[in-house]
């Protein structure tokens, strides 16, 4: 759909965007919201570092468009903007270049991470006026982008240009909150006042996150779920009080549960897996499974296999599954695990790889066209979270056909409901409390049904679900409205 020059005018911010720079969900979510949302006519543009790490291939069509100096108190850095026009209908992502911060090996992990992306930040805000792009709002998303409504509120709503525009501050994992100590400040350009003032003070050093919290003109988060869950102590990790104040000064947090590209994940079409198949035809979806037992040097056979395509932390509920993992592989089941993270996770996935040889292959690494076999060949996707913003894995896993077991948390409690022998009802399996026995309880679950002439009825209902962006882009487009008129 053209663009209509009278529509919504969205500036997207993010530390990454799929496929240029991607890391985790948020990388994902900030790569195919605004292709769904600029679907819908609007104006939806995005804004990235320019990493060394992009390959040349997303690059070659970029150009420079724009130079300028950014000022962080002392150092003054020169921004330049590339313009990529990367769907065809008019510039839609822009790349802020600056060897200085970004021409290094990875996206995170550094001492002076707090002045890189401020710097970022804050040139993204100054870049509008430079390429004259009015937006009616500007979509800043996790800890790494929070100083920007504070930038726009304090230094830039006081030229003309800037007047009219609004900030929404999305938050995809609230345990993720930019901490630093208060004299770091001065660096970016600010001062001990919002130290003193309480608006960026956070337990004796100031956050990025709260920032966002406090300085957007409308907070949102990755799910409904997650969204009243992180107003409470369980979930807040130290900022529940300030977001139930937030949301009873403007009426509510929004939460918006994510969806995915249905299109990248089509197990009709999709090349990296290796057989293609339907809800109509399951029988492919086995030979799938064949396939990657093959291929890891797993015994083949009709036994379920449990996946998990994930970040090895703590996060991800493997301490419940540690206490369990032995009589878990007492049963006829495989396991195969893809991911990296803490090393106390990965060398427990060795061992029991080395324990286990016939029943659990560990991949302590990461490989998309691996991650999409895993979604397509396995049976059961084990996403026993201690919480979960929203989650994609249960909606990549369910479009390939392979049935999420979760705990009921966030966009998981969202996404997933416990299937229903009596009424085929029901996509999936989930258990209430973090605890090992709950985590058992479903697994046994999942076992029963798997052994059932129902397991076919619960593969189509997950492949026939709706997991595409179109759902979410209309509510994106609805709260965009809302904010922009200031309601």
């Amino acid at each position: 759909m053209p663009i209509d020059k009278n529509s919504l005018k969205i500036l997207l911010v993010s530390t990454e965007v799929n496929p240029y720079s991607k890391s985790g969900g948020l990388g994902d979510v900030a790569g195919s919201l605004p292709l769904a949302l600029r679907k819908l006519g609007v104006d939806m543009r995005v804004a990235l570092p320019k990493y060394q790490s992009i390959p040349e291939k997303h690059l070659t069509d970029a150009k420079a468009i724009s130079e300028f100096t950014v000022h962080l108190s002392w150092r003054a850095q020169k921004a330049v903007i590339h313009s990529l026009d990367a769907h065809g209908d008019g510039e839609s992502v822009y790349f802020i270049e600056n060897d200085f911060y970004f021409a290094r090996d990875s996206y995170y992990g550094y001492g002076d991470d707090f002045e890189r992306f401020a710097f970022f930040t804050k040139a993204t805000v100054e870049m509008l006026s430079r390429i004259d792009f009015q937006a009616d709002i500007i979509h800043f998303n996790d800890w790494h982008t929070g100083l920007g409504p504070t930038y726009l509120r304090d230094v830039y709503k006081g030229f003309t240009y800037y007047k009219n525009m609004k900030s929404l501050f999305t938050i995809h994992n609230l345990h993720y909150q930019g901490v630093f100590g208060r004299e770091i400040l001065w660096a970016v350009g600010l001062n001990d006042g919002y130290f003193i003032g309480g608006d960026l003070e956070f337990f004796g050093n100031i956050s990025y996150l709260k920032a966002g919290i406090m300085h957007a003109d409308a907070v949102s988060t990755v799910s409904e779920t997650y969204a009243g869950e992180i107003q409470t102590p369980s979930y807040g990790y130290g900022m529940d009080g300030l977001l139930r104040q937030r949301a009873q000064s403007t009426g509510q947090i929004y939460g918006i549960t994510n969806g995915i590209d249905v299109e990248a994940n089509n197990p009709e079409t999709d090349p990296s897996i290796f057989v293609n198949f339907t809800s109509e035809t399951l029988e492919k979806k086995r030979m799938n499974k064949y396939r990657l037992q093959e291929e890891l040097k797993l015994p083949v056979g009709k036994m379920p296999v449990f996946s998990m395509v994930t970040r090895l932390v703590e996060q991800k509920g493997l301490d419940i599954l540690s206490v369990i993992m032995d009589e878990f592989l007492s049963m006829d089941v495989q396991l195969v695990i893809l991911g990296t993270g803490e090393g106390r996770y990965e060398n427990m996935f060795r061992h029991y790889a080395w324990r286990y040889p016939d029943k659990i292959s560990a991949n302590i690494t990461f490989s998309t066209d691996l991650a999409q076999q895993i979604y397509a060949a396995s049976d059961i996707f084990l996403m026993p979270s201690v919480y979960e913003p929203c989650g994609l894995g249960q909606l990549f896993a369910m479009r390939y056909g392979t049935i999420p077991l979760v705990r009921k948390t966030g966009g998981l409690a969202d996404t997933v409901s416990h299937f229903n022998p009596e009424t085929g009802e029901g996509n999936g399996f989930a258990f209430e409390d973090f605890v090992a026995s709950g985590l058992m309880w479903a697994i046994r679950q999942s076992i029963d049904v798997y052994h059932s002439p129902n397991w076919d009825i619960l593969v189509k209902n997950a492949m026939n679900g709706e997991y595409s962006w179109q759902k979410a882009a209309g509510e994106y487009i609805d709260m965009y409205k809302k904010i922009k008129k200031g309601s």
